[in-house]
């Protein structure tokens, strides 16, 4: 073999093992008899909302220092669509998936 295939499978190796470890932590550090302690279970809630809209703030902003402020329409109609989508159907798949068919019409044909 040579060094970088073995390079390679070590990334891979090294990889799989970490995933593997992180899944199996909260129960190495929990157990399944143990109570999940309060702090654990309102980040548990907290964590998915702060960063969904930490990643939407980041890219509207960073999109908009890129190509100045007039710039960023299809952004904001495919989240409009997305929102609105999410509030009327609660189905996440259908929102991001109207969404995103929504923002490549935009960008592909204007």
């Amino acid at each position: 073999m040579n060094s970088t295939l073995t390079y390679a499978f070590l990334i891979v190796l090294l990889a799989s093992l970490t995933t593997v470890l992180l899944r199996a932590f909260p129960f190495i550090a929990f157990g399944r008899n143990k109570e999940t302690p309060p702090l654990i279970r309102y980040l548990g809630s907290v964590i998915s909302p702060a960063a969904i809209a930490m990643l939407c703030v980041y890219c509207f902003c960073s999109h908009w220092q890129s190509r100045g402020v007039p710039a960023g329409g299809a952004e904001f109609i495919a989240g409009t669509v997305v929102v609105g989508l999410q509030l009327w159907k609660r189905n996440p798949l259908l929102s991001i998936l109207a969404g995103t068919v929504v923002y490549m019409i935009l960008v592909q044909q204007f």
